[in-house]
């Protein structure tokens, strides 16, 4: 049974513009991916809710302030980045530490990201389900993806899928 969601925060539940070499909560412009706040007023009602983060120029703090930017913290019960964890994705023991923060098994948690070397390889190789964000319909394939899906509209089915 699926307990957590994990979300990767850039170009999953925010946009990303790496070419800004400062955290994102510093800029001038920040917003939200299409889609996302729907899935995540119903999701937070039902999951314990996580975003992990890989991100260079942001700790946890930098991104909890993100979130605050486009009033979407709320809807979050735990905050992590690589920069607090000593452990960068794809590498197992980051979502390892994660499922273990929140008290559950890996089988129970579901890994959402855009990226499918750090976010889906490392969280399937310790037993999450994955779901690819794959905004681009690159159409490539990610056979450690248990599903792919071109917008967040596609979420709340794509979960149901997996429970």
């Amino acid at each position: 049974m699926i307990k957590a969601i994990i979300f990767d925060w850039g170009d999953t539940v925010m946009r990303d513009y790496p070419e800004l070499k400062t955290p994102m909560f510093k800029w001038e412009h920040v917003e939200i991916i299409p889609g996302i706040i729907p899935a995540l007023q119903i999701l937070e009602k039902e999951y314990i809710m996580v975003i992990a983060t890989n991100a260079g120029q942001s700790d946890t703090e930098a991104m909890i302030k993100a979130l605050e930017r486009v009033d979407i913290k709320k809807y979050f019960h735990h905050f992590f980045s690589s920069k607090d964890l000593g452990y960068s994705k794809p590498d197992v023991r980051f979502f390892n530490s994660i499922a273990k923060s929140i008290n559950q098994l890996p089988k129970e948690c579901i890994m959402i990201g855009n990226m499918y070397d750090k976010d889906i390889v490392g969280a399937k190789d310790t037993g999450m389900k994955t779901i690819l964000f794959d905004e681009k319909k690159e159409k490539k394939d990610y056979p450690k993806a248990d599903i792919t899906i071109g917008s967040m509209l596609k979420l709340l089915e794509s979960i149901k899928l997996l429970r």
